[in-house]
C-alpha cells in the first residue's frame, strides 16, 4: 500500500504534512490476573480467517503524505492476499496477489513500474499487518503492569507482540534487530463482528526506511 506514494505523486494526489495518529489508543487495564496463554488463544480464535476490506490509506514520508483507496482480500489460514489500490480519481495504481512465499501476479501503472519492484515492498507490509497475528507457543512471555508481551525469534531479529487494553487484543507487533525497532504495526479501535475482531485503525511505521502507513477500515465483508 505504501507504494501508493510514487503513484500518487504521479497521479496528483493529496500532499500535506505528517499528522498525529488519528485513532484512539486502548484505555489501559491491569493484567495482574490475566493468563498469557489464555489471552493469546482467545485472540487467536477471534482473528478473522477470510475477509475483504475497503480502506482509506495515507502514506507519509518525510514532509509529505499521499492518500488513496485500497481493496484487500485476505485468507489468513492459507496466507494468501490480493490487493488493488487506486487514487481518488478511480485510476488503478497497482494490483497484485500473493502468499507467504511471494507474488503470483502483479500490475503497476507504468510510471510506478519504473520505480522498481514496489509490489514486493507493499506485499511485505501486507503480511506484517494482516498475517501471523498470534505469537508462537514457544514465545517468551513478559508480563507488565498493563500489557502482556510475547517475544520470539524471527529472521535476523526478534518479533514482539503486545496485548493490552480492554479485552487484551493485539495492540502492536514490533520487529527489532540488534535491539533497534525496524518496523512496528499498531492496531486501534478493535470492533467485534460475528465473533471476529477487526482493528478499525492501523498504523505501520517503518523506521528503517522512514515512512508511515495509516489505514482506516471503511467496509468489512466476510
Amino acid at each position: 500500500m505504501k507504494t501508493i506514494v510514487p503513484a500518487a505523486l504521479l497521479a496528483g494526489l493529496l500532499f500535506g504534512c505528517a499528522s498525529p495518529v488519528p485513532f484512539r489508543a486502548a484505555a489501559p487495564v491491569a493484567v495482574d490476573d490475566a493468563d498469557p496463554v489464555a489471552v493469546a488463544e482467545r485472540f487467536g480464535r477471534a482473528v478473522p480467517d477470510d475477509f475483504h476490506l475497503l480502506s482509506s490509506i495515507v502514506f507519509e514520508y518525510n514532509w509529505f503524505s499521499v492518500s488513496g483507496i485500497g481493496y484487500l482480500d485476505v485468507d489468513t489460514t492459507a496466507g494468501r492476499y490480493k490487493v488493488v489500490c487506486m487514487n481518488y480519481l478511480g485510476v488503478k495504481i497497482l494490483e497484485f496477489e500473493g502468499d507467504r512465499n511471494g507474488l503470483t501476479h502483479k500490475y503497476m501503472i507504468e510510471p510506478l513500474a519504473r520505480q522498481g519492484d514496489i509490489a514486493s515492498v507493499v506485499a511485505e507490509d501486507i503480511k506484517r499487518i494482516y498475517l501471523d497475528l498470534v505469537p508462537s507457543l514457544d514465545a517468551r512471555v513478559v508480563k507488565r503492569r498493563q500489557a502482556i508481551l510475547f517475544r520470539q525469534r524471527s529472521g535476523d531479529g526478534a518479533l514482539e507482540y503486545e496485548f493490552s487494553g480492554e479485552g487484551l487484543p493485539l495492540t502492536s507487533k514490533t520487529y527489532r534487530e540488534d535491539h533497534r525497532a525496524v518496523w512496528r504495526v499498531s492496531y486501534y479501535e478493535h470492533r467485534s463482528r460475528n465473533g471476529r475482531l477487526y482493528p478499525m485503525g492501523i498504523v505501520l511505521s517503518n523506521y528503517r526506511n522512514g515512512y508511515r502507513l495509516i489505514v482506516r477500515q471503511k467496509e468489512i465483508r466476510e
